[in-house]
């Protein structure tokens, strides 16, 4: 406010850090369990073939096969490598579906139809 620069009084600590990201690929399922702050845990989806696909038209969710990375806005090298994150669109044997929720964090990839 008053043009003075701003000294932070330490550097970040361990906890404060964070970890490495998920990047979620396609392959045979594979999770890992992490612990949190608080004693929580949190699933991670490190490897998924499968997505939890819903029919807005019709309101059913089926399981379906998870084919390609069609596009994903968060990254174009992603599309290359595969990697599922919210917001990718992927091609599965149901049509193409939007992924709505992030499989790093919550160890399934849930999505909806978007044809």
């Amino acid at each position: 406010m008053t043009g003075g620069r701003y000294h932070p009084s330490r550097g970040k600590k361990a906890f404060e850090i964070g970890r490495a990201s998920a990047d979620t690929t396609i392959g045979s399922s594979h999770r890992s369990i992490i612990r949190t702050f608080g004693g929580n845990l949190k699933v991670r989806a490190l490897r998924a073939n499968f997505a939890n696909v819903a029919d807005p038209k019709t309101g059913v969710t089926r399981r379906a096969t998870i084919e390609t990375v069609m596009e994903n806005r968060a990254d174009p090298n992603y599309v290359r490598r595969n990697i599922l994150t919210k917001g990718a669109i992927i091609k599965t044997d149901l049509g193409k579906a939007k992924i709505v929720n992030r499989p790093g964090q919550s160890g399934v990839v849930n999505a909806i139809l978007i044809e």
